[in-house]
């Protein structure tokens, strides 16, 4: 998988030249020259979720062939186009959107499948071992992508990306994905969504993650979406000069890639974070004043190293921090978060280079990396989170008296609590994070109440939609979270166990309701 994702990398980076390449042949204008850059991106910030969704709720082998067989076609034609002469800079734009559609469909399913593939505790060196694929291409794809474009044009560039996204099909259509059977059905493409956003909107440490990752892609995306003008005005080369000063950027980013696990050892992922930041304000400042190509070279070796350093630090601490069941929709989201600022990025930067030139907006997008680093003191990385987000396994479904369907409901639960005043502030604590696991995983209604005859009873109230997402909300429980649940039963001091009791609302109309009027459900158990 590994080496077939290398071959589909150097296709990618091949292509990424003759585009960009191509485009300023074509254009005139430096906007459009960035535009490339932000058609690539745009895709994945606009259709992450939904492919995220999709790789949480079905066969991510299948979601991968489907992508790479509609980037194979999608390169194909553009290529025949190219050597038909009937590309125009629209054209290029719209082929190289569709291109990153593939991706945006790809991308969430190939990070989730890395813990499919590896060990959780492998899953940092996974990460790195990823990263340091698409770099070694990076180190010399666009140099031979330069080649290709001085010698055969565009177009054959074109048809190179198109031919290597074979030896990644013929891997997938071997690879024999097991996946743990599962007793319910599908999430509807709109619930799943929904669940991974409030997952992602319940996790503040992932937040944190999104946060510096949009301004990281904001802000550093400037190297990349100006490098073709810096190749031919700022250096005075042609194609062969960018392809190298690109393979500079790659080579930069593989030292990176062996320097990240080291760094990670002895620094705190903040410090890392700001020196990523710092170390790119740096390359974007030698790229904007530097006039030979030695010089510049140095600058995007800097930049590439710290662009590995950054967005690797970012990737593993989403995927440590997210169980496996709802990965592929957080991994989604964090490339939204990062495209996203790219895209919006590469339109910016262009604009400024459009109105002021490169090296201004080199300097510019420096100044803002800066700033970026400093938005540390506020939002402040948090380490890896050495968590057990492994299912728990614990919570098995009730017998209920009543004849239940799967969209039976709105299911209500309380559970009951004795608590002794001496130990209520550690009860509090335990339930405000509770709270926050119950939201997260989809409960809704989320109460706590104390019982004004007898203070020292709780009870905990919650509802879910139907009788399927109920079991569906437990069975995502973590041994993370068991924690808590732990806790809440130790501080629990009546004489029977935890009370929990299971109900179905039901209206008062005899009509709708007479099949269900039997005696409410009262079953005693684990919470």
């Amino acid at each position: 998988m590994w080496l077939a994702t290398l071959v589909a990398n150097l296709g990618t980076l091949i292509q990424g030249v003759g585009a960009a390449w191509m485009m300023t042949s074509i254009a005139s204008s430096a906007d459009l020259v960035a535009l490339v850059q932000a058609a690539a991106t745009l895709p994945i910030m606009l259709f992450s979720l939904i492919s995220g969704a999709l790789a949480d709720n079905y066969n991510r082998r299948t979601i991968m062939l489907i992508a790479q067989c509609f980037m194979l076609v999608v390169s194909g034609v553009l290529a025949l186009l190219a050597y038909a002469g009937m590309i125009t800079p629209w054209v290029l734009l719209a082929f190289t959107f569709l291109i990153g559609c593939g991706t945006a469909l790809q991308n969430p399913s190939w990070q989730a499948a890395v813990g499919d593939m590896v060990p959780r505790s492998q899953v940092p060196a996974a990460v790195a071992l990823n990263a340091m694929s698409f770099n070694l291409t990076r180190s010399v794809g666009p140099a031979i992508g330069g080649i290709i474009v001085a010698t055969a044009g565009a177009a054959a560039a074109f048809a190179a990306n198109a031919v290597s996204y074979l030896a990644l099909i013929a891997v997938l259509l071997r690879w024999k994905l097991t996946t743990p059977p599962s007793t319910l059905p599908r999430e509807t493409l709109g619930l799943a969504i929904s669940a991974g956003l409030r997952y992602i909107a319940m996790s503040p440490n992932i937040e944190k993650v999104l946060v510096r990752g949009f301004v990281f892609g904001l802000t550093a995306i400037s190297t990349l979406a100006l490098l073709p003008l810096v190749a031919r005005d700022l250096v005075g080369g042609g194609p062969v000069l960018y392809g190298i000063l690109f393979g500079a950027y790659g080579v930069g980013a593989v030292g990176g890639a062996f320097l990240g696990g080291r760094l990670r050892g002895v620094i705190a992922n903040e410090w890392i974070t700001r020196i990523g930041f710092i170390a790119f304000a740096i390359s974007a400042s030698i790229q904007a004043l530097s006039t030979t190509a030695w010089l510049t070279c140095v600058g995007l070796l800097i930049g590439g190293a710290a662009w590995v350093l950054t967005l690797a630090l970012f990737n593993v601490t989403v995927q440590l921090s997210t169980p496996r069941w709802v990965v592929g929709r957080a991994m989604s989201i964090y490339q939204m978060a990062i495209f996203g600022g790219m895209a919006l990025g590469s339109w910016i930067w262009g604009m400024v280079a459009e109105s002021y030139g490169p090296s201004e907006a080199l300097l510019a997008s420096a100044a803002a990396m800066v700033v970026g680093a400093a938005i540390g003191i506020f939002l402040k990385l948090p380490g890896y989170a050495e968590l057990n987000l492994d299912p728990l396994n614990r919570w098995r479904e009730p017998s209920v008296a009543l004849d239940l369907k799967a969209r039976s409901g709105p299911i209500v639960i309380s559970i009951e609590y004795v608590i002794r005043e001496e130990d209520l502030h550690e009860f509090l604590d335990a339930m405000a994070e509770r709270r926050r696991i119950r939201r997260r995983d989809g409960a809704r209604q989320w109460t706590l109440a104390r019982d004004l005859e007898n203070p020292e009873i709780w009870v905990e109230t919650y509802h879910t939609p139907t009788w399927h997402e109920y079991v569906r909300h437990n069975l995502r429980a973590t041994h993370s979270d068991a924690i808590v649940g732990d806790t809440l039963r130790r501080l629990h001091s009546g004489p029977d166990p935890i009370r929990v009791r299971r109900m179905i609302e039901r209206p008062t109309d005899w009509s709708a309701s007479q099949d269900q009027l039997k005696p409410m459900v009262d079953i005693h158990g684990s919470s």
